[in-house]
């Protein structure tokens, strides 16, 4: 078994795989506070809720956006699995084409799911991430990452818009019983997951007309089941395409360590 983790601003998402298989998925909260310690305990019990005992963990790799959190959990799972983890960046194979003007500014976790799109579906390719930020990555027909759309992701639209409008209440993401809300609640509600969804299928239209051929629209991440029922865009969705793609850089970097020299 491997595990694959990824390290946000606001949440750790791990994920554990036997061979292609992917026998859990957990999130936690990224905070910055905790020790190397407090992670590998964390970790630790995680392992325990699903029955697997640390030695059971081959390996795994990190991706990260968060430097500050990286080594801390590096250090945890070096204690934790007495294995040092990859961590995706300089040195490591992703076998993905980049055409951007500075390739290192990719985040590994836009690579890593460009990575697993490439292997599932067919290109040119769409991958419409969702998140802290929402991003559309385009891939063309010659399955090189062209390029990409960054926008704020919901939470952070919900969190500017009452930082902004003190009367407005904290709500959860959930569907609206109908687009027109008849109260303060339900009116947020719809205009931030109709929203999103009318956001979605406008940039598909736009970033399709400027490629100039039909893409493949591939959506994963927090809410991606719930927001592609609102598009009027066929879209596929892999929730985990994020994990699977650190588990295929992760196969891929071995396969390299054991090819003889």
């Amino acid at each position: 078994m491997i595990l694959a983790i990824n390290l946000e601003n606001t949440v750790i998402s791990l994920g554990c795989f036997d061979g292609e298989q992917l026998i859990f998925t957990e999130q936690t909260a990224a905070d910055r506070v905790k020790t190397g310690l407090d992670y590998m305990l964390l970790f630790r019990d995680i392992l325990r809720l699903h029955e697997i005992p640390p030695d059971q963990i081959e390996g795994g790799i990190i991706s990260s956006v968060v430097p500050g959190l990286t080594e801390l959990i590096y250090e945890a799972c070096l204690r934790l699995f007495q294995k040092k983890f990859l961590i995706v960046g300089p040195g490591i194979k992703t076998g993905l084409s980049i055409l951007m003007d500075n390739p290192a500014q990719v985040g590994n976790d836009l690579a890593a799911s460009a990575v697993a799109a490439l292997e599932f579906y067919p290109a040119p390719l769409l991958i419409v991430s969702l998140g802290t930020a929402n991003c559309f990555c385009v891939i063309n027909e010659k399955r090189q990452y062209i390029g990409a759309v960054i926008m704020p992701g919901m939470q952070v639209s919900l969190d500017a818009l009452r930082g902004h409008a003190a009367q407005l209440p904290e709500i959860s993401i959930e569907l609206p019983k109908k687009l027109i809300g008849s109260n303060t609640v339900q009116s947020m509600k719809s205009g931030i997951l109709y929203g999103t969804a009318s956001c979605i299928d406008g940039m598909i239209d736009r970033i399709e007309a400027e490629a100039g051929e039909e893409l493949t629209v591939v959506m994963t991440g927090e809410h991606a089941e719930l927001i592609s029922q609102l598009c009027r865009r066929q879209i596929a969705v892999r929730q985990n395409l994020l994990l699977e793609g650190l588990r295929l850089i992760y196969e891929k970097n071995q396969n390299l360590r054991k090819k003889p020299q």
